[in-house]
């Protein structure tokens, strides 16, 4: 039997992010196997960016060019960002058996309306951090066979709605990494940054608001005052999200007595010592100005932050929520007692098995999305370092022990590869019988038929027939629309609703279908306008038409603007056609061709956005400087 193709979709290998690590780990384990042919979709760099061939699979990036980037709008800039734009193009050239993408639910957007999602085996695997779910995460339940989530917190939310195929996986580490050190190397590290018998207290994080600092600090201020010799040992980026200098001068602690890493972007050394601003002088290489705090661009190697848990003496990630945190898993590893907040994905790290002690914590409400989040108590992170700190060395050695064994069996990549494998070798191969492109097939016509046993039924029914979305009682949408019936909307109007949209999507996808719409011996001699609206612009393109068509005589000019617009411009002798314009067509890279695509059109002309958007004229180097509003 031929191989399996696995398209692995998430952040980059090589990028210092949770997703980037735990993807990183299940590709080499999957690549050692030799039991399929791996594809490697990254998160984070563009489609042929000369990293993608470091590595000994097949990889792509998911980003399109930075300038036709630029040329997007926001939100089509989001879905990219996600790998939501080249997804298609990576299914349709490597043909995948299996899909697995690695994500925040968000990052999916509308997959499962893509003509392949359904038709070859398609995988979630995503966090999800808080109550209540995400409606996101709901909606998104009933469209896709295989969902897992990162934390047995989340699978109890989804199971008690009804989602009995939602199951744990939990994120992998390598497990051979991170490791306790032997007490000679641990006493030589500590002395290479002046400390000795300090009591250190540690936290490595990326500096977010969800990360619980000023509780962190409040907490050991506490701890400090009946413990003097302690010292906070902060591994983060100083220069993002908590202004921690300043929260410092706030809570009058002492800045000696908090500590963070130092690594300089010349030679990589790195220090652990109180912070004293950006941009310092490297002692290691003597490098000027090339010394920050450790960030996501530029971190430390997973040798060094093995050496910086080893300086510390009891691990503390106090947060709101999480969908993992891998950094509980690598300080246990590090056979550190680890206290975590008792909620979210802290649930799984704080039990007495796993050798954490839970952080009580009182609720909050996130202001918006209304979700549940976990105020960490000052108290109780001070009362449970002196447990630690206070702990019997033979009780102590023992818990810290049972850290390590406890990731080895729950996260380590032999047991979280393994896992996937099976799941990987139970989806049946495919045989890719139908056109990857083809667009779907919404019925603007559908009138339901018979008696509803409720309204839930009823718009479920409209949902699946009109536009061929698989939804259930739970799905946000269903929810509104049984709302605006109980409000009095008559069941009539909701119909018509439902059939405008999907008539809608039917006349986008014909006008985005250009080339059925051009003419067939024109091609190399074609111009674009696109000017939706307003009737003044359509007005002034009138006049500018005849200059255009003078510079290029032999090219015939299609116009793009909306259908009310067409009785401004429709009998102008120099436009070959009007047509019906497409927030689409805003694609200059879809109009005049990039990398494999050669373009409808040798140049397409943006009168009404050029003053407004940073969007560079390409043309294909045809462009003669003469056309402009």
């Amino acid at each position: 039997m031929s191989k399996k193709t696995v398209l692995i979709h998430s952040n980059f290998v090589r990028a210092f992010t949770g997703f980037g690590k735990n993807k990183k780990n299940i590709m080499r384990y999957l690549f050692d196997t030799g039991k399929y042919n791996l594809i490697e979709l990254a998160n984070g760099i563009d489609w042929s960016d000369p990293t993608t061939e470091t590595v000994p699979w097949t990889c792509r990036g998911s980003l399109p060019p930075q300038n036709q980037l630029q040329s997007m709008t926001p939100d089509q800039q989001r879905a990219a960002s996600y790998g939501g734009i080249l997804v298609d193009r990576a299914v349709k050239e490597f043909k995948p058996d299996v899909y697995i993408g690695i994500e925040d639910i968000w990052g999916f957007g509308d997959y499962h309306m893509k003509p392949w999602w359904d038709k070859i085996n398609t995988m979630v695997w995503t966090t999800l951090d808080s109550l209540p779910i995400l409606p996101q995460a709901v909606d998104f339940a009933p469209k896709v066979k295989h969902y897992y989530v990162w934390a047995s917190f989340a699978e109890k939310a989804m199971k008690k709605l009804g989602y009995d195929h939602v199951k744990t996986l939990r994120g992998s580490l390598d497990t051979s990494i991170f490791s306790r050190l032997d007490d000679d190397k641990r006493k030589k590290l500590r002395t290479n940054f002046g400390l000795s018998n300090e009591f250190i207290v540690g936290f490595v994080f990326r500096n977010q608001l969800r990360k619980s600092v000023p509780n962190l600090l409040d907490g050991f201020k506490i701890f400090k005052q009946k413990n003097p010799n302690s010292k906070l040992l902060l591994h983060t980026h100083w220069g993002e999200g908590w202004d921690i200098p300043r929260l410092l001068e706030e809570k009058n602690i002492d800045p000696s007595d908090v500590l963070t890493t130092y690594i300089c972007g010349n030679c990589m050394g790195y220090q652990i010592r109180p912070f004293s601003g950006q941009e310092q002088d490297c002692p290691h290489c003597g490098s000027k100005k090339t010394m920050n705090t450790t960030n996501t661009g530029r971190g430390v190697t997973d040798q060094q932050l093995n050496e910086i848990y080893n300086l510390m003496d009891v691990y503390c990630h106090p947060f709101t929520s999480g969908g993992q945190e891998i950094p509980i898993q690598e300080a246990k590893l590090t056979e550190l007692i680890t206290l975590v907040t008792n909620y979210s994905c802290g649930e799984d790290s704080c039990t007495p098995d796993s050798g954490g002690l839970p952080l009580e914590w009182s609720e909050y409400r996130e202001p918006g999305t209304q979700f549940i989040k976990a105020s960490t108590s000052a108290q109780d992170i001070a009362l449970k370092l002196s447990v630690v700190y206070d702990m019997d060395r033979e009780k102590r050695r023992a818990k810290e022990k049972v850290s390590r064994q406890w990731v080895i069996d729950n996260f380590s990549v032999e047991v979280i590869g393994k896992k996937l494998e099976q799941i990987i070798d139970e989806m049946p191969p495919i045989d890719y019988d139908f056109d990857a492109e083809n667009k779907i097939d919404y019925d603007a016509s559908y009138q339901p038929k018979g008696n509803y046993a409720s309204q839930q039924e009823f718009i479920i029914d409209l949902y699946k027939n009109i536009l061929k979305d698989n939804v259930d009682a739970n799905s946000s949408g269903v929810k509104h629309w049984v709302t605006h019936l109980k409000s009095g909307t008559p069941p009539e109007e909701v119909i018509k609703h439902f059939q405008g949209i999907a008539q809608q999507q039917i006349n986008n996808t014909k006008s985005v279908n250009l080339s059925d719409l051009l003419d067939k011996d024109d091609k190399g001699k074609r111009i674009a306008v696109v000017i939706p609206e307003s009737e003044t612009d359509v007005l002034l393109i009138n006049a500018l038409l005849k200059n255009l068509k003078k510079q290029y005589k032999k090219y015939n000019i299609y116009v793009f603007t909306k259908p009310e617009y067409f009785c401004f411009i429709d009998d102008n002798p120099y436009a070959h056609k009007i047509m019906h314009y497409n927030p689409d067509i805003e694609n200059l890279f879809l109009m005049e061709g990039a990398g494999d695509h050669e373009g409808l059109f040798e140049m397409a002309f943006y009168p009404h956005t050029t003053t407004q958007k940073n969007v560079s004229y390409l043309h294909n180097g045809l462009d003669k400087l003469q056309f402009t509003l």
